[in-house]
């Protein structure tokens, strides 16, 4: 009897463990570029945090916004033999300005393709889209899960903070291209898109009238959302009111989000960034 009731906990084991294995911990974060202006909150003085942040979260694929390569490159050493990340630069498509890069576990996703857009009239060519202030990108990659060989997409972005048209077109050819390159194919989609809720260009990507939008991950979440709304804190102490523009969008599976949480670590009531991260739990 003790006997066959070990086999059955041994067993409910490896089922449990196989189950998380499939899950995806899915995070958005702006990490704020690196600039002297900053004062105390300069990279230096937040990049173990921010690293800290992706471990302790135990997050499998991390979409960055505002990363400078030498941003990238200091977390690439603190964080060992545990990510590798695919992005451009959005100033030449090399190593100039800032990556909307995509970190991802590699023990336990395979990459197998990514390529960069430029969010403007023509999306191959590095360049200004719609009065934008800066050049803003779309980094996507194809991977596939080790644990079960499942295929699924991540696209990363960043939408103009400034210029109303470039965000309301930038919704339009993100759809667009999501459809081209994913089809029916699971997708993720992480990003700041320097909009709140109801603002056109969430309104753009979430409108179920159209057979290509994408579903918010707040809006799925089994379990009630975790932390503040708002994910933009500009440094201060807490926060700031109405300011929820960091998301996880899903689109072409039957998702289920069994978490979703917006994350506000301080150490010594400094945070690790101007931006917290989001993260979702996942499951397809």
């Amino acid at each position: 009897m003790k006997k066959i009731l070990f086999l059955s906990v041994f067993t409910l084991s490896l089922v449990q463990a196989s189950f998380a294995q499939k899950d995806i911990n899915v995070m958005t974060y702006n990490i704020r570029l690196g600039i002297a202006s900053d004062g105390d909150n300069q990279w230096n003085n937040r990049k173990k945090n921010l690293a800290s942040i992706l471990t302790y979260f135990e997050a499998d694929i991390c979409g960055m916004q505002e990363a400078f390569f030498s941003q990238i490159q200091d977390l690439e050493k603190l964080l060992p033999d545990t990510y590798a990340w695919v992005g451009k630069g959005r100033d030449d498509g090399k190593e100039a300005g800032e990556f909307s890069c995509i970190f991802y576990r590699k023990d336990k996703y395979t990459m197998l393709e990514n390529n960069t857009f430029w969010l403007n009239e023509h999306p191959e060519t590095v360049g200004l889209g719609w009065e934008a202030k800066y050049n803003r990108v779309v980094t996507y990659a194809k991977f596939e899960r080790v644990a079960d060989k499942k295929i699924f997409f991540v696209f990363n972005t960043h939408f103009d903070h400034e210029a109303v048209v470039a965000r309301r077109e930038s919704a339009k050819l993100l759809l667009s291209k999501i459809k081209t390159i994913a089809g029916q194919t699971p997708a993720i989609i992480t990003g700041d898109f320097n909009a709140t809720p109801t603002s056109e260009p969430i309104e753009i990507l979430t409108n179920t009238n159209n057979p290509d939008h994408l579903e918010d991950s707040e809006n799925l979440t089994l379990t009630p959302h975790f932390g503040p709304y708002s994910s933009f804190t500009g440094f201060q102490a807490r926060e700031q009111d109405g300011m929820r523009i960091d998301y996880i969008f899903l689109k072409n599976a039957d998702f289920k989000v069994k978490k979703h949480a917006t994350l506000s670590p301080s150490w010594n009531g400094r945070f690790a960034s101007d931006h917290h991260p989001v993260l979702a739990t996942i499951s397809f």
